[in-house]
């Protein structure tokens, strides 16, 4: 009984700066790729020649397929645990089927034809394939962090340190970008698959080295069977059916998800033309700086570098905080009303005024961070114990996430050249479907998120500082 309370109290302790560390790298292939996926897969696509109908496809397709398999993965993950085994084999599913993605048409070889059609399903095929090896990843990441830690704080800060290198991964996919396509030039339609055949090649290979570091340095979490132990039952998924949070926690990480992935999506293309060793396509807010805001070439590149610079200092931050209950939903508010700002200055900001965009790039990477880190870090306090239906939990909601965020981007892509509303000279604001999609629709979800948190009832869970500041 004593050896039990003493292990007990041992997951209860604060975590050390290197635990967190190697666990918070462990996502990095999966955020570069993704990070890749979301910037330069419709670019790609449409520059080989698919219609942006077509190219929309391709993407649902691979959000609908990792929608599916993250229900499956959390299933199998806790029937059969191996968080690691599930990580290691997703992640090689990724690298491999990822470089085929930007590898050209398979399908397309194999019958020597390359009809539109043909090229389209070869092209979903390949997605649907790499999101399924970054469903197993993600799940198996994102469940991990339950069973490595009972301590509420240190559960904030996993997740927190896993936002702060998503930004890196971000970053590290730009510097690559602008590295090839700063020293290679693309005359030829080969020339463009080779651009980003080597974008897609070193992202992998970034992502994999980060991979090595995880496992090398995260041990096998052996919190669920020592709390249960060798009762290996799962819990019935009608558990969580009943419990109301479990709705709240998904319908606000649903909204979450949809605020960064939307706005990063239209945030994080970022390059057109800046000169012809810089051509790079960053469709969606590349339209609205320019096209919307007159701004200069420069700042498709520097607005969204300063976003995700603002994210990854306000999560090297947030790691530093005793966290309950109340507070998550304090920081989670509180970046959720900056996006609402946020969104409202987009939908209205004249091109006269297109200076303050620095400023809202700044807000926006700040609320991110708020809104990303709470958002899972609810998931948490939902599980809490049960950490027999951890891996469903976590795959559940992020089936929500993936098809809802794959609708809305289908969505946009397919009316991207639409206008809603006659431009008008009066006041210097144009209403294109991109300042729609980019303003109105994260505030609008950031509004709701607000309205279901305050009605959420998140039990405070005794709370102990880190064993070592992770700011120096």
């Amino acid at each position: 009984m004593a050896d039990s309370t003493e292990e007990d109290d041992s997951f209860t302790k604060p975590l050390g700066r290197c635990t967190v560390t190697y666990y918070g790298v462990g996502h990095m292939l999966n955020d570069i790729t993704a990070s890749c996926w979301f910037t330069y897969l419709l670019l790609y696509l449409t520059d080989i020649g698919l219609s942006p109908r077509d190219a929309a496809t391709v993407m649902l397709s691979g959000q609908i397929a990792d929608g599916f398999a993250t229900i499956f993965a959390g299933e199998l993950i806790d029937r059969f645990g191996h968080f690691k085994l599930w990580h290691g084999a997703g992640s090689v599913l990724v690298a491999i089927s990822f470089s085929s993605v930007f590898g050209g048409c398979m399908p397309c070889k194999i019958f020597g034809t390359s009809s539109s059609t043909l090229r389209t399903v070869g092209y979903s095929m390949f997605a649907a394939i790499f999101n399924v090896g970054w469903a197993a990843t993600q799940v198996s990441h994102m469940s991990m962090l339950n069973c490595i830690t009972l301590n509420s704080t240190s559960r904030v800060v996993l997740a927190s340190c896993r936002n702060a290198f998503n930004m890196v991964a971000n970053l590290s996919l730009y510097a690559v970008a602008f590295i090839v396509f700063g020293v290679t030039i693309a005359s030829t339609h080969a020339d463009i698959e080779n651009q980003y055949r080597w974008i897609a090649y070193l992202s992998i290979f970034i992502g994999c080295c980060f991979v090595g570091i995880f496992h090398l340095g995260t041990k096998e979490p052996r919190l669920k069977v020592s709390l249960q132990g060798n009762n290996r039952s799962r819990i019935s998924w009608t558990y969580w059916f009943k419990r109301v949070l479990y709705y709240q926690v998904a319908l606000v990480y649903v909204l979450t998800r949809l605020v960064v992935n939307v706005s990063q999506v239209l945030v994080s293309t970022f390059a057109v033309l800046i000169s012809r060793w810089l051509s790079l396509v960053q469709a969606y807010l590349a339209f609205y700086v320019i096209d919307d805001l007159r701004m200069a070439q420069s700042a498709k590149a520097l607005v969204p570098a300063i976003i995700y610079i603002s994210s990854f200092l306000v999560s090297i931050i947030l790691q530093e905080i005793s966290w309950t209950g109340q507070c998550l939903k304090a920081c989670y508010s509180a970046g959720a009303i900056v996006w609402i700002f946020c969104g409202a200055g987009i939908l209205f900001l004249p091109g006269s005024m297109s200076a303050l965009m620095y400023i809202i790039s700044v807000s926006i990477g700040i609320a991110n961070a708020l809104m990303m880190v709470t958002g899972v870090s609810m998931q948490s306090v939902l599980i809490d114990r049960d950490l027999n239906g951890c891996a469903f939990v976590c795959g559940s909601l992020s089936f929500m996430d993936k098809i809802s965020c794959g609708l809305a981007l289908f969505v946009l892509q397919s009316y991207q050249s639409t206008r809603v509303i006659q431009e008008n000279h009066s006041n210097d604001v144009y209403f294109s479907v991109t300042r729609f999609g980019l303003g109105f629709v994260p505030a609008f979800c950031s509004l709701i998120s607000v309205i279901v948190t305050y009605t959420m009832k998140l039990q405070p869970a005794p709370c102990k500082p880190l064993m070592e500041p992770l700011l120096v």
